[in-house]
């Protein structure tokens, strides 16, 4: 009799805890899992000791390591995000490795008592994006720090609308991806509309471009921006591939697709075939919906650049604004030849643009934005000494709102609700809860990246220069990081004093 009351209570104890973790929105994790999603907590906090002794450091795991995962982790908690005991990182003998050179007379943080102390941090961009080609409705983004491009059909409902109520908390610009705008994007925050080969919300039936439709969806929703995506770094020379079994008769509503057939984005534009027809469908967009337009691309071949610096110089018309990708940016799924062979890492392809660019006299004309594992300060940091004038985090943003690295997105089993369509799973993740880990994600960047330029004795991430930065080599011996991507010392960024006048005014 002792057992049978002993089991019974173990199992009233289990059911009870099973539906309390059902109902509680704090874990994704536990939600969908009750009960054995704890294990991943309980290692998780013995995970230091684990990798010490038997597997890796906290600095060998790829894409992102365990010290990154914790500090977005930490970061959007508004846990501690500190590190204790000193780096574990061998600064002499670690190849390529980056030092911020502080100054001796570095500007004060402000503290929470100061009247002039700002909680967000916020951080507006010093362009005003559409000014210099006189577009009806130019933009100033009122952060440095937005969220790339992902698509609703690769990211989940509660995922896209997570990000998009983070994005207006924190007073960021959520990019809509290739899929378009869905009801999901709608939840308050600024969207950027990117337009991909499939032209997914603005289509004909044979999926070619349709005018019209892009301009009632601009009229419908708060677009500050429109970008045209020529390719993206996990796979460039692609197109996407949404297969039937994961289109939902909502994916289908805001795509313009048809149920029951794979939605495959071709590997180029119908709209436009060259450098001179894509500039003329770039000011037929802007004219038409006022908006600024630019572009989105991974970088390979450099001519297409040098064409395109020729063209803006010598026509009237123009992108207003360009967003490189590196090669080591991510996305759900890819083949791995492309995902590791195909387009340049983003230090050097976004460099190698950046020179067209100031070759041709027309840097001050564009806004540079910068996507590719940019969502930690010190990587954020550098692509603005690069030349850019905004950041774009997308897989950062994933693991602020739940994302644990499993690498399952292309099966559709993401175990956390983000990157898949599978209804249970996509129950454990609570939009709400998650839009102010986001948030707070965005908030801590921006703070820490004002740290770091304070340190730097600089006022604005626009002000940061190469010289400010070293690379240290393994043979106990560093270099200027301006000579390593061929860049003349110089006393101002490039732009600095055009865009922190435009900031001011």
């Amino acid at each position: 009799m002792f057992w049978i009351i002993f089991a019974c209570s173990v199992f009233a104890v289990l059911v009870l805890w099973a539906l309390r973790d059902i109902s509680q929105p704090r874990h994704a994790i536990i939600r969908n899992f009750p009960i054995i999603g704890h294990m991943r907590y309980w290692l998780e906090a013995i995970g230091p000791e684990l990798r010490q002794y038997i597997v890796t450091n906290n600095n060998e795991e790829r894409p992102f390591s365990r010290d990154q995962r914790s500090w977005i982790y930490a970061s959007s908690k508004k846990a501690n995000n500190y590190f204790g005991f000193g780096t574990d990182m061998d600064l002499e003998q670690s190849p390529n490795h980056l030092i911020i050179k502080h100054s001796a007379f570095p500007i004060n943080d402000l503290s929470p008592d100061d009247p002039n102390y700002d909680p967000l941090f916020t951080l507006p961009s010093a362009r005003l994006i559409g000014k210099t080609r006189c577009r009806q409705k130019p933009h100033r983004p009122s952060s440095v720090i937005n969220i790339s491009a992902m698509s609703f059909g690769s990211l989940s409902a509660p995922a896209v609308e997570a990000i998009n109520r983070g994005s207006k908390l924190a007073g960021c610009l959520q990019n809509t991806g290739e899929g378009g705008v869905s009801p999901h994007h709608q939840h308050g925050g600024d969207l950027v509309l990117q337009l991909g080969t499939g032209y997914f919300g603005c289509r004909n039936d044979d999926g070619t471009f349709n005018l019209e439709k892009l301009k009632q969806v601009v009229a419908a929703n708060p677009i500050k921006m429109i970008e045209i995506k020529l390719s993206q770094g996990a796979k460039p020379g692609r197109g996407g591939a949404l297969l039937a079994s994961k289109i939902t008769p909502e994916i289908a509503r805001s795509r313009g697709i048809p149920m029951g057939k794979d939605c495959i984005s071709p590997g180029r534009h119908s709209a436009f075939s060259d450098v001179d027809s894509m500039l003329d469908f770039v000011e037929l967009l802007a004219d038409e919906t006022g908006l600024p337009v630019g572009i989105k691309s991974a970088v390979g071949q450099i001519e297409f650049w040098h064409e395109l610096a020729v063209q803006m110089r010598e026509t009237q018309r123009g992108v207003d604004f360009v967003a490189i990708d590196g090669g080591e940016g991510g996305t759900g799924a890819a083949p791995l030849v492309f995902a590791d062979r195909v387009s340049l890492p983003f230090k050097i392809g976004f460099n190698r643009v950046h020179h067209v660019f100031k070759e041709y006299g027309i840097r001050d004309e564009v806004t540079f934005i910068g996507s590719g594992k940019l969502g930690f300060p010190d990587a954020a940091l550098l692509g603005f000494a690069l030349g850019c004038d905004m950041i774009n985090v997308a897989r950062e943003a994933m693991m602020s709102i739940g994302c644990i690295q499993a690498q399952k997105c292309q099966t559709g089993h993401c175990p956390t609700g983000i990157a898949t369509q599978n209804k249970w799973l996509m129950r454990g993740l609570d939009p709400t809860y998650k839009a102010a880990r986001l948030a707070n994600y965005v908030v801590t960047l921006r703070k820490e990246i004002i740290q770091l330029c304070n340190a730097i004795g600089v006022d604005h991430p626009s002000k940061v220069l190469p010289e400010h930065f070293e690379i240290i080599h393994p043979d106990f011996c560093s270099s200027q990081l301006s000579s390593h991507f061929g860049l003349a010392p110089r006393l101002e960024s490039n732009g600095a004093a055009n865009r922190l006048y435009e900031l001011q005014v």
